[in-house]
């Protein structure tokens, strides 16, 4: 029997609030963009779309076009500086990963743009961790379908997604597999959802929700 993990990414694996907000800051700067954005902004942002970033973010610009035109360039300069300057790894997230390779296929869906996974995997050295990943930037698709995807492809008889938000949560009881709650993450689900209080936790749990 076939069976795989799949991970959210901010607030499961890394949290990259810090490098993300300064990337962003950069690219305002040299765009004559008179707003900065806070490591805590993000708080609330982490698990959104794009799109729904770009119009919380810059909501009083003069239209939605213009705030996917500076949400594209953020984002661009932001891959560029996170293959440079990386994120905060989980501790425990590398050896633990390690330990359930062996038993799992791994995959990492976001709903990040093209090129967000690619530097954290690059910077991190986690290229040959993951066996295959998925974002909303790639497929246009809300992360329920995603998640369908990549268990489809990848033929997993059980699969169970690691998350730390609701918006996790909800994805995946709409594509119809068990969670994990990552509750040292950035949000919270219902009380009674399986959970972790810390990455090296997995094994163990997992082991629990899918065998």
């Amino acid at each position: 029997m076939k069976k795989g993990i799949l991970f959210d990414l901010d607030g499961t694996l890394w949290d990259s609030r810090e490098a993300v907000a300064a990337s962003w800051n950069e690219e305002l700067e040299l765009l004559g963009v008179d707003y900065r954005v806070t490591k805590e902004r993000f708080n609330s942002l982490m698990g959104k779309t794009m799109d729904e970033i770009a119009y919380s973010v810059f909501d009083k610009e003069d239209s939605k076009e213009r705030a996917i035109e500076l949400m594209t360039a953020c984002t661009k300069h932001e891959n560029e500086y996170l293959i440079e300057h990386g994120g905060i790894l989980y501790p425990n997230l590398i050896e633990t990963l390690k330990k359930l390779k062996k038993d799992y296929v791994l995959a990492v869906v976001s709903n990040c743009q093209v090129g967000y996974i690619e530097a954290f995997m690059e910077y991190h050295g986690l290229n040959d961790m993951f066996d295959d990943t998925e974002n909303y930037g790639n497929t246009g698709f809300d992360k329920d379908v995603n998640i369908k995807l990549v268990v489809e492809r990848n033929e997993l008889d059980k699969a169970v997604y690691v998350g730390d938000i609701m918006g996790d949560y909800n994805s995946t009881m709409k594509a119809g597999y068990p969670f994990v709650h990552a509750a040292y993450g950035f949000g919270e689900v219902p009380e009674g959802t399986p959970y972790v209080n810390s990455f090296k936790e997995l094994p163990m749990k997992v082991k629990e929700v899918i065998g």
